[in-house]
């Protein structure tokens, strides 16, 4: 929103200059996109009269003037100026740049002939002094223009053009009375506003007004407007209206048309004048009907939505609801009777209606932030007030349709002096929160043991005691907050630190994988691939169908990510993800959905990447399984792996990641349907639960041992239905503390060993931290663990 600085100070005039007004407002929470003058430096440009004009003997588009430009000016005697504008003419009242002048650029007025003739200086255009007036040739400045003056002054060149950026939730601040009023509560000022009065009704003349119920009740509670008949179309708009619209961004058209522009750019409230003469009878407000077309001011065609408001005559709709006004109605240079209309749209009646037919208007920005309900009856008036000044006229009695049971209420709002100093972690006095309130409109019940604010009927954005504590936030200056740190007792606790996602990442690119970013929700077909029995939460408006559900496992997104490669000769891809999966409950309840973070990892192709050295060996399970320990190392936890049998895995290939009894992933190839149907090679895949991995690992120091230590093997015939991890467990349950460490190195099947069995050797590590072991200790204990393996698991030593 635009605003002159000039206009503004007229409401409320702070002691500061115009950089220090900008910061309080960028402050106050209206922040200041740009500050800029009216025009560009320059000096030494006066109001002039052209006294005479003759044509230059040598030049057919050089003109030679003389011009006064002021008593003080070559002592008061005329100025001979060479001038090539088409438009200057005897009696017109320009601006002159004289002999020394600077115009914008650094352009310098000097002395100069013209074909031979001497100039005393420059008549100047618009453009060459840093406007811009539409006019080819001359500046044209009114006849009363007073000569000699500095042009800079007459014209308020000095004033400045504020740029705010209001955010959405102070559509209260869309306007100079929003401002000021900020402005004035900042600077402790009482806020000059126009006195708003009655108009003298010299009609009788209006129209009825209807409003359907369901819009009366939702959409347009309160709707007044009013006939003013015999205004002169003549009318010209006024400089100093003229140039507050222009400097606030908004083209000057008919007087009519400046005066609604110029109300709402003052008070916040969008009015409409019809052409009263085009109007078929009565004023409706009703919702339209699909299908319906309006053609509106900007010779735009729409086709009507069910669910637009539109004000309508007997033959139809003359304008979209607090957007555009119809063509058919439309108020031109000939008009002279008007019905001026000032109303009060609820925000979600016309919420994203505009945008919906491509439209953006200054009305619509209101109007979907919120307009003050209290406005329509003022800013009709001061409407009326201006036309009636003018351009004169008969203004009619204002009709009023309400339902004030249906507009916005404002509800007390229960705070203390507690809450505020909590919320803002500084002391403020009980004395300034109240005054700021009620400065800002509020009404304001109670003492600071309790207090109940109403908020003001302009302010939509107060609803909780968190919103008036900022609000004294905002006028204390956020600036003026003191700046302390706070003081919190604790006790400090030495922990490890915890690994982060970072962490895992980098140990992944060091392993040679690169990392994927990809969508949340992905195709439901491929979810069903991995598993048939998978129930995935579809979304409610997908982006495509083949990004329908919302990912149970990370490999619906990755899958598709090796599939692109690989179409494109890729041949060697290794990718990972963290992000998370969604697993939901049977009935798909939202509240009941997890969120899991997690890591995936998916390979193909060869081991390592082609080179000369060796032939191309491909990746096996010991050389993933070795990747995914990698990475368990990393997180720095202890884990066992045993037999996967999750579907989409190969049966003879796949392994549960199992850390104190809990599974938190798994690793292994993909079944080879899969790997067919989704016309992949040999794929490896793997999925952890991040949080086991970044979970916080206290180291704990044991002290080596200085005495020997003694290694037994063990060989065994057991069933291959049996889990090596399990034998392991059993192993470590019963040989005693001074068996340290257990692991297989070597398996056999094949000829002298019964189907159904293997021969498995175990290495057993024995030693003791302060002691060298005894013979019969070892020998106990290695009985133990034959026991043990015979009565659980029917296992026989092997003959050697």
């Amino acid at each position: 929103m635009k605003i002159s600085e000039s206009w503004l100070r007229s409401w409320v005039n702070p002691a500061v200059d115009s950089e220090a007004l900008a910061h309080q407002l960028t402050m106050a929470g209206l922040e200041i996109d740009s500050n800029e003058s009216v025009a560009p430096f320059f000096h030494g440009v006066v109001v002039g009269e052209v006294l005479t004009v003759v044509q230059h003997p040598d030049a057919d588009r050089l003109r030679i003037t003389t011009v006064n430009a002021g008593a003080s000016v070559n002592n008061g005697e005329p100025l001979q100026i060479v001038c090539g504008a088409p438009n200057v003419a005897v009696g017109l009242k320009v601006a002159v740049a004289l002999i020394g002048a600077v115009l914008p650029k650094d352009f310098k007025i000097k002395p100069s002939k013209l074909r031979g003739v001497d100039s005393q200086g420059m008549l100047c255009g618009a453009t060459e002094i840093g406007l811009d007036d539409g006019v080819d040739g001359l500046m044209l400045l009114p006849s009363d223009a007073p000569i000699g003056v500095d042009i800079r002054e007459y014209l308020k060149l000095d004033d400045r053009i504020l740029e705010l950026g209001i955010t959405p939730n102070r559509g209260d601040c869309l306007s100079v009375k929003g401002i000021a009023r900020e402005l004035g509560v900042i600077n402790s000022l009482t806020v000059n506003e126009p006195v708003i009065a009655i108009a003298p009704v010299t009609s009788d003349r209006k129209l009825s007004i209807q409003i359907a119920d369901d819009v009366q009740r939702h959409g347009c509670p309160r709707y007044a407007g009013r006939v003013i008949t015999g205004i002169n179309p003549q009318a010209k708009t006024p400089t100093w209206m003229a140039d507050a619209l222009v400097r606030s961004g908004v083209r000057t058209h008919s007087v009519l048309v400046d005066i609604t522009n110029y109300v709402l750019l003052e008070l916040g409230q969008p009015l409409h004048a019809f052409d009263a003469n085009t109007l078929q009878g009565g004023i409706s407000v009703r919702v339209s009907e699909a299908g319906e077309k309006l053609t509106l001011l900007n010779d735009q065609e729409v086709t009507l939505d069910n669910d637009t408001l539109l004000i309508c005559d007997e033959s139809g709709a003359v304008a979209m609801a607090g957007v555009m006004g119809g063509l058919r109605s439309s108020v031109t240079d000939a008009t002279t009777d008007i019905f001026l209309e000032s109303a009060f749209f609820e925000p979600l009646a016309l919420a994203g209606r505009a945008r919906r037919y491509g439209l953006h208007t200054d009305a619509s920005h209101r109007y979907e932030r919120g307009v003050d309900f209290e406005l329509p009856l003022p800013a009709i008036e001061r409407a009326t007030t201006l036309i009636l000044q003018l351009a004169g006229g008969h203004a009619g009695p204002v009709t009023v349709v309400e339902q004030v049971a249906a507009l916005p209420k404002r509800a007390p709002i229960y705070f203390t002096l507690g809450q505020v100093q909590r919320l803002l972690g500084f002391e403020v006095t009980a004395d300034f929160v109240l005054h700021t309130l009620l400065s800002l409109g509020l009404q304001v019940t109670g003492n600071e043991n309790g207090w109940n604010a109403t908020p003001p009927s302009h302010r939509f954005d107060m609803s909780i005691a968190p919103d008036l504590s900022e609000e004294v936030a905002r006028i204390y200056g956020y600036d003026n907050i003191p700046v302390k740190f706070p003081v919190q007792p604790m006790t400090l606790i030495p922990t490890e630190d915890r690994l982060s996602t970072q962490a895992l990442r980098q140990t992944l690119v060091t392993l040679g994988y690169q990392e994927a970013v990809s969508f949340s929700f992905v195709d439901e077909k491929l979810e069903r691939i991995l598993n048939p029995d998978v129930n995935p939460l579809h979304l409610a408006n997908p982006m495509s169908s083949e990004l329908g559900v919302m990912r149970t496992t990370l490999l619906s997104s990755l899958i598709p990510c090796v599939q692109y490669n690989l179409n494109r000769q890729q041949n060697r891809v290794r990718f990972f993800e963290t992000g998370l999966r969604f697993v939901p409950n049977a009935a798909q309840e939202i509240s009941e959905l997890q969120q899991i973070p997690t890591l995936a990892l998916i390979a193909t192709g060869g081991r390592v990447p082609e080179q000369w050295t060796e032939a191309k060996p491909k990746m096996d399970f010991y050389d993933f399984k070795a990747d995914v320990s990698q990475v368990l190392l990393s997180g720095r936890i202890g884990v066992s792996f045993i037999k996967s049998t999750r579907p989409w895995l190969h049966p003879g290939q796949s392994a549960e990641i199992i850390q104190h009894g809990i599974t938190i992933g798994y690793l292994g190839r993909l079944h080879p349907s899969l790997e067919d149907s989704l016309d992949l090679g040999v794929t490896w895949v793997a999925e952890l639960d991040i949080a086991p991995l970044t979970a916080p690992q206290v180291s704990k120091f044991t002290e080596l041992s200085r005495f020997p230590s003694v290694r037994r093997d063990i060989a065994v015939l057991i069933s291959d239905s049996i889990q090596v991890s399990q034998i392991q467990t059993t192993i470590a349950a019963v040989a005693g503390d001074s068996m340290t460490k257990v692991w297989l190195f070597d398996e056999y099947t094949g000829q002298g060993v019964d189907v159904g069995l293997r021969s498995l050797a175990f290495a057993l590590l024995w030693q003791h931290p302060e002691r060298t072991l005894e013979d019969t200790e070892i020998k106990d204990g290695m009985q133990r663990v034959v026991e043990a393996l015979s009565h659980t698991y029917g296992a026989t030593l092997r003959a050697s």
